[in-house]
């Protein structure tokens, strides 16, 4: 018996729309994969979702127009740390250039490894808010019962009285949160070694 004629174009057919989903579901795997540091590279340029911006040097003017900024401090839970700003509140001029510190103390028994993350408040701020010298992104390790002080240097940017929707803002916050890093597997030879110097 022979086969009929329309199987093949149609057998063609399913090839190549299968061949077209395999295609953009991989499409798709790849967006997924790369989204998460593009959304990350956008919101550090943009100030989009409160990410503030980062300078390396203070503006060349500063105005008479006066914000103050809150102070927020957060944990996750499961990290048995204390982490609070010393003061709660500065009020500073438009592009004057603060320094503000936070106290962290690691209230456990055991060397832990975490890291903060960042945002101010009201989200539309991110882009006027400049960070010159700040401890988020960078990981900080503490030993049982040690307290370290960790400073902020920042700005807000002149360019922001340009922009009418902000023209009633008086207030900012900004808020941190620390969370705990994975131990990472030490290497072979720094395992061996520490375990020799315990004979």
């Amino acid at each position: 018996m022979t086969e009929p004629q329309t199987s093949k174009p149609k057998l063609r057919r399913d090839m190549v729309i299968a061949g077209c989903c395999g295609v953009f579901v991989a499409a798709m795997v790849g967006a997924a994969y790369a989204s998460v540091p593009f959304y990350n590279w956008f919101c550090r340029t943009t100030g989009f979702a409160g990410t503030p911006q980062v300078s390396e040097q203070a503006p060349d003017h500063i105005l008479g127009r006066t914000v103050t900024v809150r102070f927020d401090s957060n944990v996750t839970p499961g990290l048995p740390w204390k982490f609070v700003p010393e003061q709660d509140t500065i009020t500073l001029r438009i592009g004057e250039v603060a320094t503000v510190h936070y106290k962290v103390i690691n209230l456990a028994a055991r060397t832990i490894t975490a890291q903060a993350s960042y945002n101010v408040a009201p989200p539309q701020v991110g882009g006027y808010f400049n960070k010159i010298n700040c401890f988020c992104f960078t990981e900080q390790t503490l030993k049982a019962g040690e307290t370290r002080e960790m400073t902020v240097v920042f700005y807000i940017d002149p360019k922001i009285v340009e922009d009418r929707d902000q023209n009633t803002l008086n207030t900012i916050t900004l808020s941190y949160t620390f969370f705990p890093l994975r131990e990472q597997d030490r290497p072979v030879a720094d395992a061996a070694d520490k375990k020799s110097s315990k004979l």
